[in-house]
């Protein structure tokens, strides 16, 4: 099977994600584009921010436009993690690939436990307020430094710590991802090696078109059947990437 083919049966399993989960999708984009496609971790982190970064927008506007994405909240949020963002992503450039493949294998099944857990009950008050900053902010360095949008944390967090509905959480995480997704591109940029656009471009284009899908049966599907198929598929994505850091 060729490079293009690989890569675009992976780009539209990564926009379903985004477009049907308001994240994860960057927890598929990393693996695929380094056992599938060749990308060196650092390489494949960077290219999947412009991946997920690009996708996330795609899929913003399509939940915007069903009133599912709450503005102004979601733009707080996002700007608690922009610092965080930056500095991770300027760090990561002089990390190990083995080290950047643990890590992303751990919180890979760190993300696949919490979807599979139950939720969380609602908070209210200067409390609500608090884990949201910190949320923002730990959402941001997890997105600097492994190259991952960090949906799997921030619909949790909008959902339990913000009261957000399934639906609101889902269409404003995207807000979010996309403003962290592009802060941690930028100091990446000409640090980790040309990327491959043959390969790139491709994948974006059908991680693109895969939001909009995935937004669609985001609307047949119940949330929680979502996320259980998913945990299941990173589960597995986190059991390779251990076992091949460790061997």
């Amino acid at each position: 099977m060729t490079a293009l083919i690989l890569a675009l049966i992976a780009g539209a399993v990564v926009g379903l994600a985004l477009g049907g989960l308001g994240g994860g999708g960057s927890m598929l984009a990393v693996p695929a584009l380094v056992y599938l496609l060749g990308f060196t971790p650092a390489t494949a982190t960077t290219a999947s921010l412009v991946i997920v970064g690009a996708t996330s927008l795609t899929g913003l506007l399509a939940h915007a436009r069903a009133g599912r994405v709450r503005w102004r909240t979601g733009a707080l949020f996002a700007a608690a993690g922009l610092p965080a963002a930056a500095a991770a992503g300027a760090l990561s450039v002089h990390l190990p690939g083995a080290l950047l493949t643990g890590a992303f294998a751990v919180l890979a099944a760190l993300a696949a436990w919490r979807m599979l857990a139950p939720s969380a009950p609602k908070e209210r008050g200067a409390a609500r307020t608090g884990r949201a900053s910190a949320a923002g902010a730990g959402l941001g360095a997890v997105t600097g430094l492994l190259g991952v949008g960090g949906g799997f944390l921030a619909v949790p967090a909008l959902v339990s710590v913000l009261a957000f509905t399934m639906a609101e959480a889902v269409g404003t995480s995207l807000l979010v991802i996309s403003a962290n997704s592009f802060a941690a591109l930028l100091p990446r940029l000409g640090a980790t090696g040309a990327i491959d656009w043959a390969v790139a471009a491709p994948f974006t284009g059908a991680a693109i078109l895969g939001a909009w899908d995935g937004k669609r049966l985001a609307d047949r599907l119940k949330g929680r059947t979502l996320q259980r198929a998913f945990a299941v598929a990173l589960l597995g994505v986190a059991a390779l990437m251990l076992g091949t850091t460790l061997l």
